[in-house]
């Protein structure tokens, strides 16, 4: 019978149903000095949605375009795999790490309640997105309904303003990747492949991109993701690197 539920769409877990009401009728036009959002991302066991697993959530909270110092979520998840060594040399988290941690299906009620009401940005964010709405389906009975604006795309968006305006960087090639656009515009660098610190770094190329988008009238979260949905990725895509 809970299969049916399940299926049916009506065994909702009660964080879900929190998630969901906060955006039944969410303003878009706002100016986005007026939204909570929050900044995150993932570390994984592989890049197969269907196999692999998240084993590290971490994400920060950015007010009135400024992040929100102390409102920060950090977790460690034990898969239900061991570990594969590649994504150890990647992000290097160790299975001595995890081995007494609590597996996803406890921790991400408390992510989800963290989101609550904001929007949520990441960086390449579809890969993260796909991985936290599997497990959203899995544990939860479905997905999160929060606005999702992704860093990559706001730069693309940013750099062909720049190319059609400025005629800048119309020659050499330009990676998308988060550490090469952070130091590309002079923004702090904090450390690659851990969940919090990349959620950090997110959040600062988010600030950045924000305040220079305003500046051509990327005003309020519709435009905002009205402009990454029109940012092409032209010749410039196979130059992303993570």
């Amino acid at each position: 019978m809970s299969n049916i539920l399940k299926w049916l769409g009506l065994s909702k877990h009660e964080t879900l149903k929190k998630n969901r009401q906060k955006f039944y009728d969410f303003n878009r036009n706002k100016s986005l000095e007026d939204y909570d959002f929050v900044v995150f991302d993932t570390e994984l066991t592989g890049l197969d949605p269907r196999t692999d697993e998240i084993v590290s959530i971490g994400a920060v909270r950015v007010q009135k375009l400024r992040i929100a110092l102390g409102k920060n979520f950090f977790c460690y998840a034990r898969p239900n795999k061991p570990l594969p060594k590649d994504s150890t040399l990647i992000h290097r988290i160790t299975p001595s790490q995890i081995i007494d941690a609590p597996p996803l299906s406890e921790t991400l009620p408390d992510f989800v309640d963290f989101t609550s009401g904001a929007v949520i940005v990441g960086h390449f964010v579809n890969i993260d997105m796909n991985f936290l709405n599997r497990a959203t389906r899995n544990f939860l009975g479905g997905t999160i309904k929060n606005p999702v604006i992704d860093t990559m795309k706001m730069a693309q968006f940013y750099e062909d303003y720049r190319k059609r305006n400025y005629y800048e960087d119309r020659v050499s090639r330009l990676s998308f990747g988060l550490n090469d656009l952070a130091k590309k515009y002079g923004l702090p660098l904090f450390e690659k492949h851990d969940a919090l610190e990349d959620a950090m770094q997110t959040a600062y190329l988010f600030l950045f991109l924000a305040k220079r988008l305003r500046n051509v009238g990327i005003s309020t979260l519709r435009d905002m993701i009205a402009a990454q949905s029109r940012a092409a990725f032209s010749s410039d895509r196979d130059s992303y690197t993570a």
